[in-house]
């Protein structure tokens, strides 16, 4: 019996243009989910869609949809021709003729609007003069407008174009009627201006203003949204121009020149002082200083030298490195934020997606509305320019433009921000559920603690050789060893004594479980695990170090105990502050690590965290979770290793550092880049100012909405100033969002070891 072939589905990203709201985001998603099989999720901020379909449905059939839909769709680049690039010319194109049409609707405009509102400057025959400048306006100024709205009409759909065109043809066309047939062309004709519709008293009142007024006032509007989105975006074009351009490679002895499109994994390439790093990689030559601040988020310079791995992008602030290329193209660590970045902008959170749903309806709603308007003020036996005023206010204040802002505004600015801080955040899904977790599950290893032993003291007899000697000596025994705590005590001698290099050992030896001994500059020296006869000082030193679940290590020199080295995994100095920080923001930790009970009880003690799960094996640490999770607990996890991978899939949260494996990042819903613990605690900020964020701008465009549309029903609503009024909330909206580009994580005090 052979089994069924499994669906292959594809995800294809389209650049979609001609969407100018939120009614066309959910026209583009309906027609693309009448495919089989194919769902679609399209961000009015980007003009991206990201469209998830079988290997049956090929790209170019995703673009013929858009395109019978009424709009346009591109494929994205060829890989040869990365994003953010060659993209930047046809902007700037499309920007300038933006800016050329606004400045010519200001200058044909603005003449209009001044005499239209100043009685007083209104000379003989003015409004002739404003006729002749209010054509160009609404027929080549809006001409965009008008197109958008016959491609919607044909294809039997409605958007913001379609008010704003409407807008336009009918206070300009009731104009044209008021000056060649309702008197209103009469050489010494004055028209007072107010705020509020008026009733005519002789002749019919002519609406140029408003012909002008709607659209450039919706032109200006735009051009400031598309500045305003433009700069969200600022941090992943940021992140993109990390990448260097060109590379150096060394081969043979020799350099060559090469774009960094032809590096591969294994060239050893060279990085000079102040250049950037081209790719992830191992250095093999030199020691530096990196600057990782543009890609991980942290102030401080890395050390590196032979053998320390570099991430792409990084900025050489030392001496001259060789780097042997481990990853290159969309492997690296800096393609993969990237990606992060860009997939978490093209989400949506569960309330856009109600706005969505509601935009999807609401622009036939106003059509219906702004008919029914201009039927009813007509058969209450109002004045027809009255009427036609009310009917024009409420197809120009409705535009559900801020309504289509108010999500990919926010999410832009924030997960770029986030990005920034060192924190990834895979989309707006997970924004959601960081600001409601209550619970946070913490790994010890490589998350609490720096995931590798050193020396954390170190205990001299006193009258004795002294500190320094004692581990010089130490340090060049271990040499010969391979154990991680031999490496610990060479890694620290050769820190605190640098100006000294450790001398050679002869008749070197070393017993399992023991210890080792060896001969240095004619001195017998061993380390040993320390035996029950020592020096008073080192017998007060032993227990501490125990309780402290550090293992200790004597030192003897020619059979005299000289000192106790205490090694171990410390804590990291940033995990007290993230502890105390998650309870300041309400939420409990919880220690669950795979260690022993001794080690767990003593991070957890030093930390203040009381639970505490020693020795968990990889399901028993997902059967917590899914225990806590039962008992009605918001769970986030928190690790770095595959053991944690199970335990990161099954939480409500799943987050990982950027140091881990790639298992426990590939689990995860969030990644902390610089493998800094207290990067937890902005992430869950930054998570609840964004969704607050959101929250205000949606109340802001619904509740824009639900005033100004009444008012325009009423009419109590000039046209012009509806157009004006609806081009600010569009404009708040975006504002509101950038605030999140300047987000500042709050350094709280805390208790420091």
């Amino acid at each position: 019996m052979s089994a069924e072939p499994v669906a292959v589905v594809m995800t294809t990203d389209l650049t979609v243009g001609g969407m100018t709201c939120a009614a066309c985001v959910n026209r583009v998603e309906k027609k693309l989910a009448k495919l089989d099989g194919v769902t679609a999720t399209v961000n009015l901020a980007t003009g991206r869609a990201r469209v998830s379909h079988p290997a049956h449905v090929p790209p170019e059939e995703l673009v013929a949809t858009v395109e019978k839909a009424g709009y346009t769709a591109t494929l994205p680049a060829p890989p040869e021709q990365p994003e953010g690039g060659d993209e930047d010319e046809p902007e700037s194109v499309d920007t300038r003729r933006e800016r050329e049409r606004l400045t010519v609707t200001a200058l044909l405009a603005v003449p209009v609007l001044v005499l239209s509102m100043v009685p007083a400057w209104q000379f003989r025959n003015w409004q002739w003069l404003c006729f002749v400048l209010a054509a160009p306006v609404a027929v080549w100024s809006s001409w965009p407008f008008h197109v958008r709205a016959l491609r919607g009409l044909r294809h039997s759909t409605a958007t913001m174009d379609t008010l704003v065109s409407l807008g336009v043809v009918a206070s300009f066309s009731w104009s044209a009627y008021a000056l060649f047939l309702g008197g209103a062309g009469e050489p010494g004709m004055r028209m007072p201006f107010s705020l509020l519709p008026s009733a005519s008293e002789g002749a019919a009142h002519i609406y140029l203003e408003a012909a002008v007024g709607v659209p450039l006032f919706v032109l200006a509007g735009r051009f400031l949204e598309a500045r305003a989105r433009h700069g969200t975006g600022a941090a992943l074009r940021s992140l993109a121009q990390l990448a260097a351009k060109e590379v150096s490679v060394r081969e043979g002895g020799s350099e060559r020149l090469l774009p960094v499109e032809q590096l591969r994994t294994g060239h050893v390439f060279v990085v000079r002082p102040g250049e950037r790093v081209a790719t992830d990689g191992e250095v093999t030559e030199g020691s530096s200083a990196v600057d990782l601040s543009l890609v991980t988020g942290e102030s401080e310079p890395v050390e590196v030298g032979p053998g320390s791995a570099v991430v792409g992008g990084a900025v050489n602030a030392g001496g001259l490195l060789l780097v042997r290329a481990t990853a290159v193209g969309a492997d690296t660590q800096l393609a993969r934020i990237a990606k992060l970045v860009t997939d978490a902008q093209a989400g949506k959170a569960r309330a856009q997606r109600l706005a969505d749903a509601v935009a999807g309806v609401f622009v036939p709603v106003v059509l219906a509305l702004a008919v029914t308007v201009l039927g009813f003020w007509l058969g209450a036996g109002a004045d027809p320019q009255a009427a036609v005023t009310a009917c024009v206010a409420v197809l120009v204040v409705a535009c559900p433009c801020a309504l289509g802002l108010a999500t990919p505004t926010a999410l832009m600015a924030a997960t770029g921000r986030g990005a920034q801080l060192g924190v990834l955040v895979r989309g707006p899904q997970a924004l959601e559920s960081l600001q409601h977790i209550d619970t946070v599950v913490l790994d010890k290893t490589g998350t609490l603690t720096s995931g590798h032993m050193s020396v954390t003291r170190v205990t001299a007899v006193p009258g004795g050789l002294g500190r320094e000697v004692v581990l010089r000596l130490a340090g060049s025994v271990e040499q010969g060893s391979e154990h991680p705590l031999g490496r610990a005590i060479v890694a620290y001698a050769q820190r605190a004594v640098p100006e000294r290099p450790l001398p050679d050992v002869g008749e070197f030896s070393a017993e399992a479980g023991r210890g080792v001994r060896g001969r240095v500059e004619g001195r017998l020296v061993e380390v040993l695990a320390p035996d029950e006869e020592l020096p008073p000082a080192l017998a007060d030193a032993l227990p501490v170090a125990e309780a402290a679940a550090y293992t200790p290590v004597l030192v003897r020199v020619d059979g005299v105990a000289e000192a106790l080295i205490e090694i171990g995994d410390v804590v990291r100095p940033g995990s007290y502050r993230a502890v105390d920080r998650l309870r300041r923001l309400g939420v409990r930790p919880v220690l669950a690590t795979g260690d022993r009970e001794a080690p767990a009880r003593a991070v957890a003690s030093a930390l203040g965290i009381e639970e505490v799960h020693a020795r968990c094996t990889p399901d028993q640490k997902a059967d917590l979770v899914r225990e806590l999770g039962e008992d009605g607990h918001r769970v986030a996890v928190v690790g770095d290793g595959v053991n944690d991978a199970a335990a990161l899939a099954g939480a409500d949260l799943g987050i990982a550092m950027g140091g881990g494996t790639d298992a426990a990042i590939g689990a995860a819903d969030v990644t902390l880049v610089r493998g800094d613990i207290e990067a937890l605690g902005d992430a869950v900020r930054l998570a609840r100012r964004t969704l607050g964020t959101i929250r205000v701008n949606l109340l802001w465009a619904f509740g824009y909405n639900a005033v100004t549309v009444p008012l325009a029903m009423v009419g109590l609503l000039n046209p012009m100033m509806a157009a004006a009024a609806m081009s600010v909330s569009s404009l708040l909206v975006v504002g509101n969002s950038l605030r999140l580009r300047a987000w500042q994580p709050t350094r709280t005090r805390s208790r420091t070891r």
